[in-house]
């Protein structure tokens, strides 16, 4: 009867241990995720930054700004300037 008491107190100080160890695991991965989500939400801030950023520098006047400024480029004249139909498409009479 001793003994088996014995393995009786054995079998509970293991599933005890076994209990406490899967807690702390659980406790440890709960405080990982926390911290990969918060990784996550700051990402996500800085991806609007950027495709703000990303519209700022593409606006026509800037674009257009840029080219008269460093390019030497220009409009052309209405009289130079020919529209070519899509391919495929029919020219209307």
């Amino acid at each position: 009867m001793i003994r088996f008491n014995l393995l009786l107190l054995a079998a509970l100080i293991a599933c005890a241990l076994g209990l406490v160890t899967s807690q702390h695991q659980g406790r440890k991965h709960y405080v990982e995720l926390q911290k990969e989500q918060e990784f996550s939400r700051q990402l996500e801030v800085e991806w609007g930054q950027l495709q703000l950023e990303q519209s700022t520098w593409a606006t026509h006047a800037r674009v257009e700004k840029l080219a008269v400024q460093s390019l030497g480029m220009r409009v052309p004249p209405a009289s130079r300037v020919q529209v070519v139909p899509p391919a495929g498409a029919e020219a209307k009479p």
